[in-house]
């Protein structure tokens, strides 16, 4: 079958991040997806995907460790086992985007999304390579730059799911990177999700524009997840929500309002991308030989 269902799902935040805990606020946000989740299975989504850390708060404009707490295990933590199980349920493979902490090592973090697939399988994850550190998104004392190295030596992993289609995730502040759009692609992505957290001002503009590039200039379709509404006590301005799902030509496919829970629903024709691909040659043209100094730090 040549076209997949995908579903993006946007949620503000739930409870109050001063009087209740990490795992009050994660009960609550999963409680407000589950009816998202529920309509995403009764539409027939095959693909599902959530918004960055979409269980907690967007907590970098604090540097308080008490957020420390929000961090699970993957895949053996509270979020990751649930999704397993609504997956295998729904036959719908699912992007889980979560603060996670180390399997092995207490105490390292990561900005993570696990990768489900429709038979509640954990296929693997990939960890946020680029962790910015600017007045209000204060991610470095959060965050570890994501080490994503794959068996087969890659940063850029790839996910082969039961509905045949290739998944990859970037998330955020990735997004700003052409190189991982470019890795992703190289390794066989069809559909990226960019999990994020972004609010108004010059990065509405950019969220507009920078993911249907990414999508032309790669021939693979993306679906773009924000978070909407504000969160007190930090207020850094208000997350616009706008999630979208963008074609390999670059169209906009669906788009969420700016300040409501939703979920959006759209069809991914992957004969597009071979169509796109044979008319723009990219891969083609390409001259990796002569890039070599742009690597160099």
């Amino acid at each position: 079958m040549s076209t997949i269902r995908t579903g993006l799902i946007q949620v503000g935040l739930k409870g109050d991040p001063e009087s209740n805990t990490p795992d009050q606020i994660r009960d609550k946000m999963l409680a407000a997806h589950w009816p998202l989740m529920e309509e995403a299975a009764q539409k027939g989504v095959q693909i599902l995907s959530f918004q960055e850390v979409f269980t907690q708060p967007y907590f970098c404009p604090s540097q308080d460790a008490k957020w420390y707490k929000a961090a699970e295990k993957i895949p053996d933590g509270h979020t990751t086992k649930l999704m397993q199980e609504f997956a295998k349920a729904h036959n719908m493979a699912i992007v889980v985007p979560i603060y996670e902490e180390d399997e092995t090592i207490s105490s390292l973090y990561y900005n993570t999304a696990a990768v489900i697939d429709a038979d509640g399988t954990y296929m693997g994850k990939y960890r946020k390579t680029h962790i910015p550190q600017v007045a209000g998104f204060w991610e470095k004392f959060f965050f570890t730059p994501g080490n994503n190295k794959t068996v087969s030596g890659t940063d850029w992993p790839v996910f082969h799911t039961a509905h045949d289609v290739n998944v990859g995730v970037y998330i955020c502040y990735d997004r700003h990177f052409v190189e991982g759009w470019r890795g992703l692609a190289l390794n066989g992505a069809e559909y990226v999700v960019n999990p994020s957290a972004t609010v108004s001002g010059l990065s509405q503009h950019l969220w507009q524009v920078e993911q249907p590039a990414a999508a032309i200039a790669n021939g693979m379709y993306i679906g773009a997840i924000n978070r909407p509404g504000t969160e007190a006590p930090w207020n850094i301005g208000k997350f616009y929500g706008s999630s979208y799902v963008v074609s390999p030509r670059g169209e906009f496919l669906a788009v969420a309002s700016e300040n409501k829970d939703e979920l959006i629903v759209a069809d991914l024709d992957k004969d597009v991308i071979r169509e796109t691909r044979d008319q723009w040659q990219f891969f083609r043209d390409r001259r990796p030989q002569v890039y070599g100094d742009l690597t160099k730090g």
